[in-house]
């Protein structure tokens, strides 16, 4: 009796233990959104096996985790992934098995179904699987050059589940070791340095890699193929940094000589970018990686940075602005390996903490090592870009709430990058250079290989800065509402003092929809003239309030003013007329940064109505005088606008063709049509905008006609049977073929498609593209565009041809009917996640109340479908509808006052 006594006791003991573990089971439904945190990873070892000539790979994802609480499932992340066997090994070495399975496939969302509860505790969960190389350039995808093929993988945002089972957020950072088995004839890179090789059968060969230092899912990255490895100067130690650091470059065969230029100026960046964090590099080599089809302008994976390959492949036919942007887009990247990934977002939302920063700290090293680039003003004529964007309704904040996929995907924009570059500049300004540099460099140090939000970014700046809750309530207004601030101006004369007026709400362009009540925390500066020599002062006060006014020492009644000193300040200006007037005339009497915000404003004043053609006319002329090349075409997209959608007689079109003849067309004449020796790079470029506004906007047949004679050349077939495209100015090629495709029909268009199948440098590619695209004839036109659904044509370069057919070339109304022809083709060769892109590419530019109806009618019943389609649709419609506003509200009579 006492045994059997006992052996209830322990079964009901059993009973209660197991009772219990099954009360404290989630009980929750597939999350499409945040995975729960009851289940943290803790490392992950991938071993995968790799042959690029393949159609697949195959391989082992091994997870080490910690279950918090007992379960029976946990979820994760897979997408496209046939899972096959699944264990799960506790820390008693103990073998549970489970099954995988994708409850929730569209999110790319799974399920490990244990088939029992099991305890909290630390597990290793292991599972063999397979999946294809991607098409759509996300996860694992393959590409081919020269008729090799290639793998390389693109992880963000949300594509790491396409390449292998795991917590594919970013505040999930683990170190992650991989290995990667491939044919002994192909080369294989990864984030890490390679630590091992171990011959196979087969002729294939296993390659180990070093642990990462702790990783979210999106920064993993790897390479296989026949790749050039090319060995650049080694990145030298510093006082931050010990050891230095191996610089590679990995370009596709027969191309590394063309990665050398990028390498050179490597080693200059990430030793500016110590100085200024101060903190060394963290991570224990760079490659950079030129690769032959991308979806993204480069990616700033640790160790192994990827980037479109017209930006690494330099030599001396490369035109100016790829050269250009080459430093650039460096820059910005290596300045990601502290923002992002050293201290990484922990969700979406705060996405600008690591492309604002890469895009205002890339200017300043950009301006710190060349400043003859102006770094300066072009970071303010991204921030003008910005607020075109953001003058929208439907506009995103640069903190917005992401709620699904779509928001992920769709965050990706000049809101985050360009605005919020902007917003850094505006409050840097505020707090000074080096206050907000220590700031930052605070920020770094405690978050170091972890995670952090924009809260920790402005507590560290507050406290730095010593500044009170009125800074953070101030820098929080920009980051958590949409919208530009409008600052009314106007100038008094009071008990002696010069007064200063401002009054403040939010910039909407005529026809919007939105409530021009909002409030920020503005830094207005403001620059001010105090006597006859042109001397100015500068000052500067936080306008918090709807109003406020500002004291301006030594101003007098007759003293011209700059509302935007040093145009660093986020906001648009209006000014009392007189005040404007008084500025217009003073214009030579201030820097190029402030013609800039000068330039917006005239801008601005016409999207909103309150200035019409004729201000817009006059202030071009005196813009176009200056030296810099960014003021002189500032007034440019307002010019063609007015051509494009407001100048409607023959009389009008004259009077535009007359004033870029007279203003813009002897500059182009000055610089000539050809490179010249020891030009800068700046004389390139303005030459490069120039010729392309005259010939494709204005079409002034003497800038056509020089265009079309270097079109003549380059369209002749060489000895070796290519084109000899290099007899055209590289910086004018992309321009010189639209003319010769629009004026030499049919059998330039034959020339241009054949070349395409045979040409694989980079910046050619992109120029005969361009050139197809700006077909206007109706079959050349849609013949071009049937090339992009062509495996001639790469997926990442569809949009350049489609965006060239509609702008350039036949025109929107023959765009819309070719997609709505070819939709499916086109969203099931550039994948469903493009579609956050889609309503702009094939209707952007549209200006009329039925091109919004029909754009409306076409996706609506899409957005279930089209992964961020339903912001993109409500910004191009809202843009479409504004400009029909614009259209119709201003007088065409203008244009001839």
């Amino acid at each position: 009796m006492c045994t059997t006594r006992r052996f209830t006791l322990a079964a009901l003991a059993i009973s209660i233990t197991s009772f219990n573990a099954a009360a404290a089971t989630p009980n929750d439904a597939a999350p499409l959104g945040k995975l729960p945190r009851w289940v943290q990873p803790l490392a992950y070892h991938l071993d995968l096996s790799i042959d690029p000539r393949q159609t697949d790979y195959s391989g082992n994802a091994t997870i080490d985790i910690e279950l918090k609480q007992a379960a029976d499932h946990l979820w994760l992340h897979g997408q496209d992934l046939s899972v096959g066997k699944v264990t799960l090994t506790d820390a008693a070495k103990k073998i549970h098995s489970a099954q995988y399975k994708a409850v929730a496939p569209k999110e790319g969302v799974a399920e490990l179904d244990f088939g029992k509860i099991l305890p909290a505790g630390r597990y290793s969960v292991s599972l063999e699987y397979s999946a294809p190389f991607n098409q759509q350039l996300e996860g694992v995808y393959k590409v081919s050059s020269q008729g090799a093929p290639y793998v390389i993988t693109q992880m963000e945002a949300i594509s790491a589940r396409y390449a292998f089972p795991g917590f594919d957020e970013p505040a999930f950072k683990t170190p992650f070791t991989l290995s990667l088995s491939v044919p002994e004839n192909q080369v294989a890179v990864a984030n890490t340095q390679q630590v091992a090789e171990q011959k196979l059968e087969n002729g294939w060969h296993k390659l180990s890699f070093a642990p990462t230092t702790p990783l979210p899912t999106y920064l993993v990255a790897f390479a296989v193929g026949p790749w050039d490895v090319v060995d650049g100067p080694q990145i030298p130690a510093t006082q931050w940094r010990k050891q230095p650091i191996p610089l590679r470059g990995i370009a596709p065969q027969g191309e590394g000589p063309r990665i050398k230029p990028a390498l050179a100026q490597t080693p200059a960046i990430i030793t500016a970018l110590e100085d200024y964090f101060g903190f060394g590099y963290p991570f224990d080599k760079v490659d950079l990686l030129a690769a032959p089809d991308f979806a993204a302008g480069a990616m700033e994976n640790p160790g192994l940075v990827t980037f479109r390959d017209y930006l690494m492949l330099l030599d001396a036919h490369s035109p100016a602005n790829n050269v250009r942007s080459s430093f650039n887009v460096v820059a910005h990247e290596l300045a990601h390996q502290w923002f992002g990934d050293t201290v990484t977002m922990p969700w979406w939302d705060d996405l600008w903490l690591n492309e604002a920063f890469a895009t205002w700290m890339q200017s300043k090293i950009t301006q710190q090592l060349h400043p003859e680039y102006h770094a300066d003003l072009e970071l303010i004529s991204s921030a003008n870009h910005a607020m075109q964007s953001d003058s929208l309704v439907s506009v995103r904040r640069i903190r917005q709430p992401i709620t699904n996929n779509g928001d992920i995907e769709t965050a990706f924009d000049g809101i985050t990058y360009q605005k919020g570059a902007a917003v850094l500049n505006m409050f840097e300004r505020y707090l000074g250079a080096d206050v907000f540099r220590q700031g930052v460099r605070t920020y770094i140090k405690q978050h170091q290989f972890g995670n952090a939000t924009a809260d920790d970014l402005v507590s560290a700046l507050a406290k730095a800065s010593g500044k009170d809750q009125r800074f953070a309530k101030a820098m929080r207004s920009f980051l958590d509402q949409s919208g530009v601030p409008l600052v009314d101006t106007a100038l008094t004369w009071e008990s002696g003092q010069a007064v200063l007026h401002l009054k403040q709400q939010r910039y909407l362009p005529l026809g919007s929809t939105g409530d021009a009540k909002r409030l920020w925390g503005i830094p207005v500066c403001v620059r001010y003239s105090v006597d006859a020599a042109a001397a100015s002062k500068t000052k500067c006060e936080l306008l918090d309030q709807e109003q406020g006014k500002m004291v301006l020492p030594g101003a007098t009644a007759a003293s011209w003013y700059m509302p935007n000193a040093d145009a660093a300040g986020y906001y648009r200006f209006n000014m009392a007329h007189a005040d404007l007037a008084r500025l217009t005339e003073n214009l030579a009497s201030i820097p190029d940064n402030e013609q800039l915000a000068y330039a917006d404003a005239i801008n601005a004043g016409f999207n909103r109505g309150d200035l019409d053609a004729s201000a817009v006319l006059a202030a071009a002329p005196r813009l176009a005088q200056s030296g810099s090349r960014e003021v002189a075409t500032a007034l440019l997209p307002s010019l063609q606008w007015l051509s494009k959608y407001e100048a409607s007689t023959n009389l009008q079109h004259a009077r535009l063709t007359d004033l870029a003849r007279k203003v813009y067309l002897p500059r182009l004449q000055q610089l000539g049509y050809q490179r010249r020796a020891n030009e800068s790079q700046d004389d390139a470029l303005l030459r490069a905008t120039l010729a392309e506004f005259l010939a494709l906007d204005i079409k002034l047949p003497e800038v056509r006609k020089a265009l079309l004679a270097q079109g003549d050349q380059a369209l002749q077939t060489g000895a070796d049977g290519k084109l000899e495209l290099t007899r055209a100015n590289p910086d004018l090629l992309r321009s010189v073929l639209a003319v010769s495709a629009q004026d030499r029909g049919t059998p330039a268009i034959d020339i241009l498609v054949k070349a395409l199948g045979s040409t694989s440098e980079p910046a050619q590619r992109m120029a005969i593209l361009g050139g197809l695209g700006a077909a206007t004839t109706s079959a050349n036109a849609e013949r071009a565009r049937n090339l992009a659904l062509d495996p001639l044509v790469k997926v990442g370069e569809m949009s350049t041809l489609l965006r060239a057919s509609r702008e350039d070339g036949e025109g929107r109304e023959a765009m819309w009917k070719w997609f709505i022809a070819n939709h499916d083709q086109l969203i099931s060769r550039s994948g469903e996640s493009s579609g956050g892109r889609l309503p702009g590419l094939v209707a952007g530019d549209a200006c009329s109340q039925s091109e919004a109806d029909r754009l409306t009618a076409f996706f609506e019943p899409m957005l279930g479908k089209l992964t961020g389609a339903e912001r993109g649709l409500a910004q191009t419609r809202e843009n479409t509808l504004l400009c029909t506003a614009l259209r119709d509200k201003q007088d065409p009579a203008a244009i001839l006052r």
